[in-house]
């Protein structure tokens, strides 16, 4: 079971205790355990919906000189502006965004995230947004390309 519980938070970015609670749920089910965090982690993610995003991030990303992205992605706090996984996700928005050419931010919350179709864009924020404990929301960003 420590193994499990180890891989289930790696897997999840999910805190100790939240995983034991996880398995102990799933009776030792590992992809109910997963399931279970991932449920858990939506449903906070939703409560944290409407709390107002003051701080945030610029981000840029062009590539092979022929595409180009500017993002603004804004979160509660600068603490969390400043944290791996915000910069993260930021980033990955920006790959998402030059490879698929969505038209605005809700298109963009709808579309399948190209490296994991199984998740939608809103999905893999939620994910953040559980990780971190804040609020995040795409504000607007710009796609140019040659």
């Amino acid at each position: 079971m420590k193994e499990d519980l180890i891989k289930l938070r790696e897997l999840t970015g999910a805190g100790v205790m939240e995983c034991k609670r996880a398995l102990d749920e799933s009776k030792g089910d590992f992809e109910k355990a997963k399931e279970y965090i991932r449920k858990a982690g939506a449903a906070r993610a939703e409560k944290k919906k409407e709390r107002k995003t003051g701080a945030g991030l610029l981000h840029s990303y062009i590539h092979n000189n022929r595409v180009g992205v500017l993002i603004e992605v804004r979160c509660e706090t600068d603490f969390v502006a400043r944290s791996d996984p915000f910069q993260n996700l930021v980033h990955e928005l920006t790959l998402h965004i030059a490879a698929t050419d969505p038209e605005n931010p809700e298109a963009l919350l709808k579309e399948p995230y190209v490296k994991d179709e199984s998740l939608t864009i809103a999905q893999l924020i939620d994910k953040t947004i559980a990780q971190v404990g804040e609020n995040i929301q795409v504000e607007r960003f710009a796609r140019f390309e040659i």
